[in-house]
């Protein structure tokens, strides 16, 4: 079914995603995980709550106990599940997707992820088959529980809220679910917050949520400056990942967030390893080192990443494209654990987001992540590889192709979720190398 991917479920409603294929999700997830309850919420998009309402009917059906918490992110949904210790959870969300498209995130006991190696394949195979037979003779039962305060207490558990002084924070929620949750923290914290594109609407007036994208940029910005505000975030729909802008609206590349909240875990969590993706790495492991931390490179997409931070008890993972994990988060994601360390670590130590960072973006200047829509990739790939052959690169083969050539790197690989080939380049202290570099390889991959 063209809505089951590597990691989750997505697709255009109704063609590819509908109430129906939603229903039958329902029983199969029930079939999937172990016994108990399942939570189930969604995001603000407008057909949102019926597909959730389809899901529930499915796992009622199945017998199962099922807790709605409504209208939430997608981390709520992990909290809940471990939280509450029951069976698993479904969020339905899609994101930072197109208007038209929705989706679902699954994961089971423990807030663990189900994708592609890990169930979600037998649950596509039920759902295509469908024969699920009689509804069970036990109906499950519904709780609505929308109490946020258990999740919320759990993420000021991060910092010390009471040590920090006042902050004038740019939050911009895209008109997604984040609005909800920064009010709540709101009440405990010293902040002063500038709320823009606050309210929760799934019509999405001022553009789809996605501030990896740079034409989405120039809200926040715009407001830092206007507000003179110590520091900006932004979040995707589901509130996943949270993106920084510095006081004076400049974007802070996700790459260097890493390093940076990888040292505050580690001064908290002395000798902890910490897990990073393969795209961008100098500047982490640089961090990671001089923090008394041991870096650990593991492919892209938060199951490789959650799965080997569970393998090595890691206190933190971090990715480039603005996903963050941590150990006591049940090693998932959460697009407001970072911007609460960050907070926490500029009223401490009163030096700016900018000044925190400029040394190691001078040291570890970076492309970005840039994509590019090709016919054949691994064609490209190959022409890539045959060009710089004569450099005798030192090649990883963990997520695509890593190629160090002593002062510069690149990473090239294809996404998994989307028909692209992603490129990052970083060197080593040198940005006119690395622009030079990032022009060469993008016309080699266009040629």
């Amino acid at each position: 079914m063209k809505c089951f991917k590597a990691y989750d479920i997505r697709g255009r409603v109704p063609d590819e995603l509908n109430e129906d294929i939603a229903y039958r999700l329902g029983r199969a997830f029930a079939r999937t995980v172990g016994t108990g309850a399942v939570v189930v919420g969604f995001d603000i998009r407008r057909d949102s709550p019926a597909l959730a309402k389809s899901v529930i009917r499915g796992l009622i059906d199945e017998g199962r106990d099922v807790i709605d918490i409504g209208l939430c992110g997608t981390e709520e949904v992990y909290f809940h599940t471990f939280h509450r210790q029951v069976a698993g959870g479904i969020m339905v969300t899609a994101s930072h997707n197109p208007i038209d498209y929705n989706g679902m995130k699954l994961v089971r006991e423990g807030a663990r992820p189900i994708s592609g190696d890990t169930g979600l394949r037998d649950i596509e195979s039920m759902v295509e088959r469908n024969e699920f037979g009689p509804i069970s003779t036990a109906c499950g039962k519904i709780t609505h529980n929308h109490d946020k305060s258990a999740y919320i207490r759990h993420l000021l558990g991060y910092i010390d809220a009471e040590a920090m002084r006042p902050l004038k924070i740019v939050a911009n929620a895209g008109n997604g679910a984040a609005g909800g949750v920064i009010d709540l923290l709101a009440a405990n914290l010293p902040l002063e917050f500038i709320r823009i594109h606050h309210e929760p609407d799934g019509s999405f007036p001022n553009g789809i949520p996605n501030p990896l994208l740079p034409e989405n940029r120039a809200a926040t910005a715009d407001a830092v400056r206007r507000h003179g505000a110590d520091f900006g975030v932004a979040w995707d729909g589901d509130f996943d990942r949270c993106f920084l802008f510095d006081a004076q609206g400049e974007f802070i590349e996700g790459y260097y967030i890493v390093g940076l909240l990888a040292a505050q875990l580690l001064h908290k969590h002395p000798g902890a390893k910490v897990i990073h993706d393969p795209r961008l790495i100098w500047n982490t492991i640089e961090m990671v080192r001089l923090a008394g931390g041991v870096p650990i490179e593991s492919k892209t997409g938060h199951a490789f990443i959650k799965e080997r931070m569970r393998a090595e008890n890691a206190v933190y993972g971090g990715e480039m494209s603005a996903h963050h994990y941590f150990r006591e988060f049940a090693y998932c994601d959460s697009g407001m654990i970072p911007w609460l360390l960050i907070a926490e670590r500029i009223s401490k130590t009163a030096v700016s987001l900018a000044d925190m960072l400029a040394e190691r973006m001078a040291a570890y200047p970076c492309s970005g992540e840039i994509n590019f829509v090709v016919e054949d990739a691994r064609a490209a790939v190959a022409k890539v590889l045959e060009h710089f052959a004569g450099q005798n690169p030192s090649i990883e083969h963990i997520d695509g192709i890593s190629a160090d050539l002593g002062v510069w790197r690149f990473n090239l690989r294809s996404s998994n979720t989307e028909p692209l080939l992603r490129l990052n380049v970083e060197s080593r202290g040198d940005a006119e190398l690395m622009r030079a570099k990032t022009r060469e390889l993008s016309a080699l991959i266009q040629q």
